[in-house]
């Protein structure tokens, strides 16, 4: 893994860990894990670059051979040798490699601005059914870096590997793309609002739309509601946010359809109206756009 030497990058590899880690514990972040995670069984991590820890680890669907993998030291140095590999290869899009057992993990770039501050990352799965012969190499090679390995305990789990088809797999990749994107944007609005100050107009305007997203809003009501002009408020909301007024608003309906949904005597399409939606197919595609599944399947993952 190639190490950071200037000050500078040092200073710019503190900022971007600080970063990630502020992204990890957003409300966004947490919600979509979960549903990820339920939908796919696959855990899901944002990874700081230049990251020496193992992956997943302590995430709820942590792959179990992977955790007990970790416990030798020398297949703990070859994890890492792929996790700093997929870092290198995964700059300009997402990056899949497979491990000495055949299981696959994937890295997703997360931008902010030019750089990249951190990878949204899955995997721990198999691509096709395991067999005993794989096993009986993956145990030759465990036995050669590890005495105290319990080779009855590694083959059941190894045996209990999520295993998914390449489409199958590719789908869930693609959806954490599309997150990534989100990821990056809200990145983008934190690392604005910690070198800014916020103007005021800026914060009246969120406070204007937290009070009134359940209702038709246009640009030209919000900009005058916080008394300036609408290209004047399009460009300052944008450049203090990281986000149009249009994007904003649609993901703050969507975070508030998100409890709604968790009710299941609540028809979709009265949420969808009450969180200002004009109509359910929007909704709709809003919904399966932002958190990368319909709302009736965010309905089910939840409850």
């Amino acid at each position: 893994m190639e190490l950071v030497e200037t000050q500078d990058e040092l200073s710019d590899l503190k900022t971007s860990r600080a970063l990630a880690q502020k992204l990890s514990e957003t409300r966004m972040f947490r919600d979509y894990e979960k549903a990820f995670s339920s939908a796919s069984g696959l855990p899901m991590a944002i990874r700081p670059i230049q990251s020496f820890q193992i992956a997943m680890q302590g995430k709820e669907k942590q792959n179990p051979f992977c955790a007990l993998m970790a416990k030798s030291n020398k297949s703990c140095v070859a994890c890492l040798e792929i996790q700093a590999k997929l870092e290198r290869e995964a700059r300009l899009e997402p990056k899949s490699l497979s491990c000495f057992a055949g299981l696959c993990d994937t890295m997703i770039p997360i931008r902010v601005g030019e750089r990249i501050i951190a990878f949204l990352q899955t995997g721990q799965v198999l691509l096709e059914d395991p067999s005993d012969e794989a096993f009986s190499r993956i145990a030759k090679k465990f036995l050669k870096w590890s005495m105290d390995t319990d080779l009855k305990r590694l083959e059941e789990a190894y045996f209990q590997t999520r295993v998914l088809t390449p489409e199958q797999y590719q789908g869930f990749v693609r959806m954490l793309e599309t997150f990534a994107g989100h990821l990056a944007l809200i990145g983008n609005s934190i690392a604005v609002s910690e070198t800014k100050v916020e103007p005021e107009a800026i914060r009246k305007a969120r406070a204007f739309i937290d009070e009134n997203y359940d209702r038709p809003i246009s640009l030209k009501e919000a900009s005058a509601a916080v008394n300036t002009s609408v290209r004047y408020f399009c460009k300052v909301f944008k450049n203090y946010t990281g986000i149009t007024f249009v994007e904003y608003l649609t993901r703050l309906r969507i975070e508030k359809s998100k409890s709604l949904l968790q009710n299941p005597h609540r028809r979709i399409s009265e949420i969808a109206f009450e969180v200002g939606f004009e109509s359910l197919t929007q909704f709709n595609r809003s919904f399966k756009k932002h958190v990368g599944m319909t709302p009736t399947r965010f309905r089910e993952e939840a409850i």
